[in-house]
């Protein structure tokens, strides 16, 4: 039995049951960004926003012909590009971390900024006396260092950066009240704070700053996302109060947000790409929860941000005061103009893991969370919580983490195999590819964290790679693997490192569809399909001899070649 039909066969109430434990709220966290996170098992992903397509068939070429080129399917979108979410290397070894990762063809990586890594004292109860949280120049300078290196390499290398702003803050930039203050940060930010370290922030990184000691401006950042899973209480907290019925987190995401976005267009960014939301997919749902560390389900914290009922409708009231909403519905109509990066950011952001379950599975009976699976529904969900207010906002969504969590080395449950997850990596990506909304495919972690856990990256803690690595290079993906003679199967895939290869020498790039018979033999190259993709991708119609095994094979400019992962397919 293959790995995929054993999980198939898992009941689905006993993986209710592993999700709902693992997102208990007395689980406990620690650690900071990308590492503080709340290890949750997602749902699966079934296919999404279905494109139009014209469909050219061409049979591949038999007997031994040599391979000719063949025009493939026409798709009426581009992308989605590629972020990559490296974790600890990026900060350790920016160069080869970055080298590395253009040699895999990512388009943007994501660059977390925290707050308290950036401030000064950051672990005191006490503000420093004259500090400027606004001119970037009070800040350490040796604190800057790590980040521009980044900015620089990146720049060099011709990738972007998807700089997120977030936690944890300094202590002396915390709120009262928490349990323990000593251990959580996150609780009731500062706003007014955060509007400062993010004008900081601004303004060098606007393209025109030339800091102290300097000559040239640093390069400019134009790709933001504000704050890091809002949801999870280790993030920002308290999640909620009064045995959880009365939301929290949402009203101080949405004066975060407000204070960001100022920031941001007072220091020259009105034009730049702004993510809001970045949240967790999943969420506590039995009990007294989330409580003040736990996670929200994402929908619930959304329409608590968007200050609706249940219905949609607009909270009035008491119901409304209690989440520092408007409570009237004069006050209701100024609601967009109050928070304006509600309804004018560049994109929605969401880390849509389908931690565990196959990729036709979501979560069952939990319709307020957001993986994969239920990307149409939040689409839905920010449609109508756009409207509600009068806006035609229809925002693009990024996936900004998504991984899938292996065993070996995670021995928690939810993890799947390393081959599995290879599979379950590329179907993943096909069905983004799938939607035109979807804009971004992430990449949650470059090598295992040393302790195995959260093991959702491409190599293990040792370096070694994990099937994923091939399959992240170069996916490859067959919807249907069994048909008749004669008929063709739709094999779809993606050369990531193309692009590079083709910025770098200015030829046009192609890649190679191999077929290795059932009855022995090697693989020969059946079909050379051209990438007129910018980001690689192709997906074309191929008619197949018989049954056996298909794969990918592209070089780069001076060797290796590579080659995805292989597929089974059988004809009847």
């Amino acid at each position: 039995m293959s790995d995929s039909q054993a999980l198939s066969q898992v009941p689905l109430a006993a993986l209710r049951d592993v999700i709902v434990s693992r997102l208990s709220p007395s689980l406990h966290v620690s650690g900071s960004p990308p590492s503080r996170r709340l290890l949750v098992a997602l749902g699966a992903v079934v296919a999404v926003g279905v494109v139009v397509v014209a469909l050219v068939v061409v049979l591949g070429s038999g007997g031994s012909a040599p391979p000719v080129a063949a025009p493939a399917l026409v798709v009426a979108r581009t992308g989605p590009e590629s972020i990559f979410t490296p974790g600890p290397p990026l900060k350790s070894d920016p160069a080869g971390t970055l080298d590395q990762l253009r040699r895999l063809g990512v388009d943007r990586v994501r660059v977390f900024v925290s707050w308290s890594s950036l401030a000064p004292d950051p672990e005191s109860r006490e503000r420093p006396a004259g500090f400027d949280a606004a001119d970037p120049a009070a800040y350490p300078a040796s604190s800057w260092a790590i980040y521009d290196t980044i900015l620089r390499d990146t720049e060099a290398r011709g990738m972007g950066v998807d700089f997120t702003l977030g936690p944890p803050p300094p202590r002396w930039a915390s709120g009262a009240g928490a349990p323990d203050p000593s251990t959580q940060p996150e609780w009731r930010p500062s706003v007014e704070e955060f509007g400062l370290f993010v004008h900081a922030i601004g303004t060098r990184y606007s393209g025109h700053y030339v800091p102290p000691g300097g000559s040239t401006p640093l390069p400019r950042v134009g790709f933001w996302s504000l704050w890091n899973e809002p949801n999870l209480g280790i993030e920002l907290a308290p999640e909620a109060i009064h045995h959880s019925k009365v939301e929290v987190a949402p009203a101080l995401y949405r004066n975060l947000l407000d204070a960001a976005w100022s920031a941001l267009l007072a220091t020259g960014h009105r034009h730049d790409t702004v993510l809001i939301g970045e949240l967790a997919p999943a969420g506590a749902t039995v009990g007294d929860v989330p409580g003040n560390f736990a996670a929200m389900a994402p929908l619930r914290f959304l329409r608590a941000l968007y200050c609706v009922d249940s219905s949609y409708q607009p909270l009035l009231g008491d119901a409304a005061k209690a989440r520092k909403c408007p409570s009237t519905a004069a006050k209701s109509a100024q609601f967009a103009v109050a928070h304006p990066a509600l309804f004018q950011a560049g994109a929605f952001a969401d880390h849509p893991y389908p931690q565990g379950l196959p990729p036709d599975q979501p979560t069952p009976d939990e319709p307020d969370f957001a993986e994969l699976a239920q990307i149409p529904r939040l689409e839905q969900v920010l449609d109508t919580l756009q409207r509600v207010y009068g806006s035609r906002t229809r925002f693009p969504i990024y996936s900004t983490e998504f991984g899938y969590q292996t065993i070996p080395p995670d021995h928690e449950a939810g993890t799947v195999s390393p081959s599995l997850a290879a599979e379950y990596l590329n179907w993943s990506e096909y069905i983004s590819w799938r939607d035109p909304r979807i804009r971004s495919y992430d990449q949650y972690l470059l090598i295992d964290p040393p302790r195995g856990n959260f093991a959702s990256a491409l190599e293990f803690s040792t370096g070694a790679p994990k099937p994923a690595f091939d399959a992240y290079r170069m996916p490859i993906y067959l919807p249907v693997t069994a048909t008749d003679h004669g008929h063709p199967l739709e094999v779809w895939g993606c050369v990531r490192p193309a692009k590079y290869t083709r910025r770098d020498t200015h030829r046009r790039q192609h890649v190679q569809i191999q077929f290795q018979p059932a009855s022995g033999g090697a693989f020969r190259t059946i079909r050379t399909v051209p990438l007129t993709d910018r980001y690689g991708y192709f997906d074309v119609l191929q008619e197949f001899p018989a049954s056996g095994l298909v794969r990918l094979k592209w070089s780069y400019p001076h060797g290796p070649a590579i080659f995805s992962r292989t597929v089974s397919i059988t004809l009847r």
